[in-house]
């Protein structure tokens, strides 16, 4: 199989690769989700339970994208690659609705780590433009550090990861002070708790979500320098990183508060480090998720561009979202694009959030139809594989594994939510006459 041709020349190396999974992984919900998944849990056990399978299960979708990654390497490679391996119209039903929900949800992101921030800040920072104020001001930043550069773009993520990483293990190392739990005035009851498989599974929906994102390194197949090697170390990297800081941070969390506390917080972060470091703990929470929102906004910079590249590519998208500046390596009517849409859903962020729930479980599909590639590119490989990257142990029942989890995952949330599913499924159909219209306008161009 040839690949595409591209005008894009790799600068990204293992360690860069490995931080901007972190940052894609490690957002806002680490800091949220665990109260939730106690509270579904019912039990510490099924807590723990869930934290640990949701791990081995992202550890074997690590080593399934990770050959994925090392056999080949497309600009905006998701896109890519099931379009490659299954069909383009499918590919954009999917990549379109990722495409229109990274933006927004970038723009969210912004908005929520400056309402951490600002109450930091002057008195006059506290109003809502003044805390709309700072996410523009925080977008803006990232978009002219990654207008100087591909490069430049990675350093600054090297930088953010780094100082994230180090920021948890601070509250991690609280736990050698922490003090006895305090005792929960009000337990919560946790409807699943009679059945351990329901609440096993229950929990295990915000603990995958909370563990996603790494699938989106692939993005960066061309920006990879020897990709038959730096990707799967880059990617393993990360999440094995993911996997001790999100282990350790939850035992903490737990240590601190104990289990019914744990149930019963809303910001949990925010109260064990309260619990540990006293008043500066809210100073320090604040900032943590100021790191972790700045390393998102950051990555997404850099990665969403290149699914743009693949698209323009094969005439979906006009082919000046394809042009790369030969010196910088940036898109920079791509990233414009990008800066501005993202602007623009700030106004209507309400709208974009309900958008953002509405696709989890097209989010399931679409992780499992790239995850599924595998299959298709080893079968053509055949018996004479010729391939001398990375190849992941265990195939294909790992991989069967981890494809048919990830369709139960969106089979769950179609049950639990059916009514957010139809409007995401809606999104989702609606990509196909888009695809073609757009493809008709695009041979016209």
């Amino acid at each position: 199989m040839t690949e595409p041709e591209n005008n894009i020349r790799p600068q990204i190396g293992v360690f860069d690769l490995g931080m901007i999974v972190v940052s894609l992984v490690i957002g806002i919900g680490i800091f949220r989700t665990p109260a939730i998944v106690a509270r579904q849990a019912g039990t510490e056990q099924i807590f723990f339970s869930a934290w640990i399978f949701g791990g081995i299960v992202s550890l074997i979708g690590a080593l399934v994208f990770a050959e994925i990654g090392s056999r080949h390497h497309f600009p905006g490679g998701v896109y890519k690659l099931i379009s490659t391996a299954f069909h383009p119209v499918y590919s954009f039903m999917i990549n379109w609705v990722i495409v229109l929900t990274y933006g927004a949800g970038m723009a969210g992101v912004a908005l929520i780590g400056s309402e951490y921030l600002n109450p930091l800040l002057p008195a006059a920072l506290h109003s809502k433009i003044g805390i709309q104020g700072t996410a523009v001001i925080t977008l803006l930043f990232f978009y002219t550090v990654n207008m100087l550069g591909i490069k430049s773009g990675s350093r600054t993520q090297n930088l953010l990861s780094t100082l994230k990483i180090v920021m948890m293990l601070i509250l991690c190392t609280g736990i050698f002070y922490a003090q006895a739990p305090p005792e929960a005035s009000m337990p919560v009851p946790s409807t699943n708790s009679d059945n351990w498989f329901t609440a096993f599974g229950a929990s295990l929906i915000a603990v995958f979500y909370t563990f996603g994102g790494y699938q989106q390194t692939l993005n960066f197949g061309a920006d990879i320098k020897n990709p038959k090697q730096s990707t799967p170390k880059g990617i393993l990297l990360g999440i094995f990183l993911i996997l001790a800081l999100y282990l350790s941070i939850n035992y903490t969390y737990f240590k601190v508060l104990g289990f019914e506390g744990l149930q019963n917080s809303k910001l949990i972060a925010s109260d064990t480090a309260r619990a540990l470091f006293g008043p500066w703990g809210e100073v320090f929470f604040s900032v943590a998720i100021f790191l972790s929102v700045l390393g998102f906004i950051n990555a997404t910079m850099l990665s969403l561009p290149r699914v743009y590249y693949a698209m323009a590519d094969d005439r979906i998208l006009p082919s000046a979202f394809k042009k790369v500046n030969s010196k910088t390596q940036v898109q920079e009517f791509a990233l414009t694009f990008l800066i501005v849409t993202t602007l623009l859903s700030l106004l209507m962020l309400d709208t974009f959030e309900q958008i953002v729930n509405y696709v989890m479980s097209v989010d399931s599909i679409a992780l499992a139809s790239s995850a599924a590639t595998i299959f298709v590119f080893r079968n053509k490989a055949g018996k004479a594989d010729l391939h001398t990257g990375f190849k992941m142990k265990g195939y294909p029942w790992l991989p069967a594994f981890f494809v048919l989890f990830l369709l139960i995952i969106a089979i769950n949330v179609i049950v639990t939510d059916p009514s957010s599913a139809i409007v995401g499924w809606g999104l989702f159909l609606g990509g196909a006459p888009l695809y073609y219209i757009l493809q008709k306008i695009g041979k016209r161009a």
